[in-house]
């Protein structure tokens, strides 16, 4: 056998071979043993030969065998190419019930023999191993420990008494002392994996207070000593042991340890210094501050009288905190904004996420603090509007030190809750922090600093007040808490004169408002203002109350560039549409006729320009920014339709007089994607049927005059694009309009309000027209790169969806080669790993195989022009449907499939045109299974069709479904 074999030559040759062939001579047993698990037991034996390498006296044997071993536990916890989903975590199951453990405990036995072994290339395989056996994916859940954190280890219960047993930590902690980087860092991780082992894995809670005590005198003596700090991998991973204790441990348990006043001291001070070394440390305090989060929140669970010392040292590590922020301020920041924490979102979420817990913790303090260190850059800021003289450095630093306050402040008001204080006086400080951002927003748009919105430092801090106010409102003015802020709003009544709702969404207004008119080159803080400003419109008592305030009667009905200068800039024409979704949304919450068409006059006035201009100037510059502004700002108004009324005054108001220009557009700049997608677009969302907003009365034919607007519209972009050479950038400049194009069509297709009927009656080629355009284009692009761009893939399989449901005349009388490919292409979509695909595919094919069966297979003889068609297209192909129904058995049987219910709907279809279809199927898939289970597959088979009848009922289908649900769990185990 090949892998005795190689176990044999590694034995005998391996310590005179080069490494890299030693390497793949192992990476291809242990490959071996992993596709064989449950073929042959012999595999399993690969543990015990690893064992007798260790056991043969020479350090290169030794190696090798350590080697085997943590190549084996890596190949057994990851997926390999080839290898089933569930094929792999069955193995990886079995190996970590019977073996895993084994090998841990050969590491622990190696690094112990080791310990004074100066072959440090031995220490570090058996380090490696050991690490590795911890790092088990334990439940199978693949978890991505580039994420915040990998939680709790579940370590099975078998492992207790390695666990409960102290030599187990202890000998991590020595071969950190004894080893240098990175030994000694994979040494920290592996304590900070036995660190996160899951609490209910100890016999009782005296074991577990042993353990956590071993880990608090372990991690107290490296902080006492200092060693190994100094090196950067092991600070950050000594970081992240100690957060670990804010996962898997409680403050009650903490405090009861002997020794935790020294350990939590000497962790105090540990963070204070991390925190002045904010340029060395900054991506590790993070977990320290998570370990303090987690304290000051259990603090009202602490039973019992040990004191846990947090009123002494949390206090001191918010200032510590604020401080460090000021440092990196007055320092600098590298040019790159990715290292900026004020230009990098996730980063800046990171370092403030667990800070709103520890300013609450003494919220008095703390507040007061901020308020304090504030106060003075508050009165600089204020001093430059009088002076109108500054340098440009210095008033830079003061706006980064205000932002990061800013930031803060908004942090603080995300939670409502507080261990130190009355809900009273929270809501004081909560009102007195925020009255001095109010304070600093009635400066940051007057003299000198309202000629500073090209600058990067203004940016960041505009940029944190919309974030201080989501958070404000979302905490004090959402819909849910009007009546419970009142001594929020004595308080800013006294300070500031804002005694209610309205006049404080005055302010956020007026800042929104002067943002849009006044920002030209910042998209980042147009479109953060843009998404306050919607979040305001969108909730129901504040978008009521919005509609009372002037500033937003202003922006009504004057929403136009000469007021909102963003709207002039081409590297904002994509926030127009949120301008108006929200413009829209305001203008429909009044449900006034009037009231719309004197909001759209804006609007009415470039449709006129755009109209009135003749053909030989229609492509110039100035009619291109026109005509695509005006398609993005009717798209936006279109979103915010979300009802028949509101859809209804658009529709009236946009036909028939303006729809003409639309088609003017698309045929004069076809070869013009920055023209034809957001023309497509609007589109696209004008006749999407969204909460059934196109509801139009029996006797309106306003549903049967839109589709010709869109067959008009198709039909003249479709011809004229593929008439157009294939540019470089094919996506680009085709792709992506074809498929917005499909995504019309089948939108309008699918949204109920059309009778197509009509068309054919009254000889009109609405439908035809625009069907047979959208399978010109569909037909232009190869399959390949239909299924290598994933928006052009879903356009085009809802596009065959809706053709198979509703259309089935038109696919059928379309040519054999054409059919077989379109067919074809449902089956390729079929294996794709997008479930929602394949669902729209396995539908497809379910209509076309339900049509077969009704009319064909049960039918005397095809008499309808589909039918014939049909069986002739089957009887040119007669092997269609059995490769369909082998790719939708297979996917069933063999692959992870989250959509069994959809694929199990064709799979009945299919298999009730020709039960030799399906006999043939079973042989195939028995003749591939061993021969000592073919026979108990096969009584699995014959259970599939039990009960089931000859038809396509929802009652008989369901019953189908069921017993494929069965038959697949039967037929997987082994």
């Amino acid at each position: 056998m090949l892998g005795s074999y190689l176990i044999n030559y590694l034995a005998a040759r391996g310590p005179k071979l080069q490494p890299f062939v030693t390497a793949s001579l192992i990476q291809l047993l242990c490959r071996l043993t992993k596709f064989g698990w449950f073929d042959d037991d012999r595999f399993r034996d690969i543990v015990k030969e690893s064992s007798n390498f260790l056991s043969q006296g020479t350090s290169d044997h030794y190696a090798i065998g350590l080697k085997i071993l943590n190549q084996l536990v890596s190949e057994m916890n990851q997926p390999n190419p080839g290898l089933p989903s569930t094929h792999h975590r069955r193995v990886a199951c079995s190996f970590r019930d019977n073996l895993l453990r084994q090998i841990f405990q050969i590491s622990l036995t190696s690094l112990n023999q080791l310990k004074n072994d100066v072959a440090s290339r031995l220490q570090e395989l058996a380090l490696s191993l050991a690490l590795k056996c911890l790092s088990f994916d334990f439940v199978g859940t693949s978890i991505d420990e580039s994420s915040e954190e990998f939680e709790t280890v579940q370590i099975p219960s078998s492992w207790r008494p390695l666990l409960e047993d102290s030599s187990t930590l202890q000998i991590f902690f020595d071969y950190y002392v004894i080893t240098k980087a990175p030994l000694s860092k994979e040494a920290l991780e592996c304590l900070v994996r036995l660190a996160s082992v899951r609490r209910s894995l100890f016999t009782n809670d005296g074991t577990r207070s042993k353990f956590l005590a071993h880990l608090m005198t372990g991690t107290k003596e490296i902080l006492q000593t200092g060693q190994g700090l100094a090196d950067h991998d092991n600070y950050h991973e000594y970081c992240r042991l100690l957060g670990r204790f804010r996962v898997n441990c409680l403050l009650s348990e903490l405090v009861n340890v002997e020794g935790y006043s020294d350990w939590i001291q000497l962790v105090a001070e540990f963070t204070l210094k991390s925190l002045q070394s904010w340029q060395w440390a900054s991506s590790s305090v993070y977990y320290l501050l998570g370990l303090w989060s987690r304290l000051v929140t259990s603090v009202p669970y602490l039973k019992g009288d040990a004191p846990s010392l947090l009123d002494e040292f949390v206090p001191k590590i918010t200032e510590g905190f604020i401080t460090s922020r000021f440092n990196s301020v007055q320092a600098g920041f590298p040019d790159d904004p990715s290292e900026n924490p004020l230009d990098n979102v996730e980063l800046l979420q990171d370092q403030l996420d667990c800070f709103p817990h520890l300013c609450r913790f003494q919220y008095e303090s703390s507040g007061f603090y901020i308020i304090n260190i504030m106060e003075p850059i508050l009165q600089s800021y204020t001093e430059i509007v009088r002076l109108q003289t500054f340098a440009n450095s210095e008033l830079s630093i003061i706006e980064a030190k205000l932002t990061w306050i800013v930031h803060i402040i908004a942090v603080i008001l995300k939670i409502k809750q507080s261990t130190g204080c009355s809900v009273e006086a929270q809501e004081v400080l909560d009102a007195e922090l925020s009255a001095r951002v109010l304070q600093l927003i009635n400066i940051t748009d007057s003299g000198l600093h309202s000629q500073r919105y090209g600058e990067l430092s203004k940016q960041r801090l505009d940029r944190a007040i919309l974030i201080f106010f989501q958070h404000f409102r979302r905490s004090y003015v959402g819909d849910q808490a009007v009546h419970s802020s009142k001594q929020l709003y004595a308080r800013l009544s006294e300070l500031l004169g804002l005694h209610d709702h309205l006049l404080l969404l005055n302010v956020i207004v007026g800042k929104i408002a002067t943002n849009l008119k006044c920002y030209t080159e910042s998209e980042e803080v147009i479109d953060h203002t843009l998404s306050l400003f919607l979040e305001l419109a969108s909730g129901y008592m504040t978008g009521k109350l919005l509609l009372k305030l002037d500033t937003v009667k202003f922006m009504i009905a004057n929403h136009t560039r000469e007021h909102f200068c963003f709207l002039e800039e081409d590297r904002c024409s994509r926030s127009r549409t949120t301008f108006y979704y929200t413009i829209g949304w305001l203008i429909f919450m009044e449900d006034s006729p009037l009231k719309f068409r004197s909001s759209m006059q804006p609007l009415l006035q470039v449709f006129l320009s755009l109209e009135s201009t003749l053909d030989s100037m229609f492509r110039a510059d100035t009619v291109k920014y026109a005509l695509v502004g005006l398609m993005r700002d009717l798209r936006g108004i279109a979103m915010a339709t979300s009802s028949r009324k509101s859809y209804g005054l658009l529709f009236d108001w946009l036909y028939p007089a303006h729809m003409p220009l639309l088609l003017k557009g698309i045929t004069h700049w076809t070869d013009t994607p920055e023209v034809t997608t957001p023309l497509l677009k609007f589109m696209a969302e004008f006749v999407l049927n969204k909460a059934q907003r196109l509801t139009f009365d029996s006797s309106s034919p306003n549903g049967i005059l839109l589709f010709r607007e869109v067959s008009k519209l198709l039909v003249a972009y479709g011809t004229r694009i593929l008439s157009l050479p294939n540019p470089a950038d094919i996506y680009a400049y085709k792709y992506k309009g074809i498929w917005i194009s499909l995504t019309i069509l089948t939108r309008a297709l699918a949204g109920n309000y059309v009778n197509f009927g009509v068309f054919e009656l009254y000889g009109d080629r609405a439908l035809s027209d625009a069907l047979d355009i959208a399978l010109k284009m569909t037909l232009s692009i190869p399959l390949a790169d239909v299924l290598a761009f994933q928006k052009l893939t879903k356009a085009y399989f809802s596009f065959l969806e809706v053709l198979f449901s509703n259309h089935m005349s038109f696919i059928l009388n379309l040519d054999t080669a054409t059919f077989t490919h379109i067919v074809g292409s449902l089956e390729s979509a079929l294996k794709g790993l997008d479930s929602n695909i394949s669902s729209q595919c396995a539908s497809a094919v379910d209509n076309l195989a339900a049509f077969y069966f009704n009319n064909i297979t049960m039918g005397e003889a095809p008499t309808s022009p589909a039918a014939i068609n049909l069986a002739r297209h089957i009887a040119d192909c007669p092997t269609l449907f059995p490769q369909i129904l082998k790719t939708l058995v297979e996917l069933v049987l063999f692959e992870e499939c989250s959509n069994q219910w959809s694929l199990s709907r064709p799979i009945l279809s299919l298999i009730l045109i020709s039960e030799q279809i399906f006999t043939d199927l079973k042989a195939q898939i028995l003749a591939s299974q061993p021969a000592d289970q073919q026979q108990r597959l096969a009584a699995c088979f014959d259970k599939l069709m039990a009960d089931v009848t000859r038809s396509l009922d929802s009652k008989n289908r369901d019953k189908f479904t069921q017993n494929l649900t069965v038959f697949r769990h039967e037929f997987r185990v082994k």
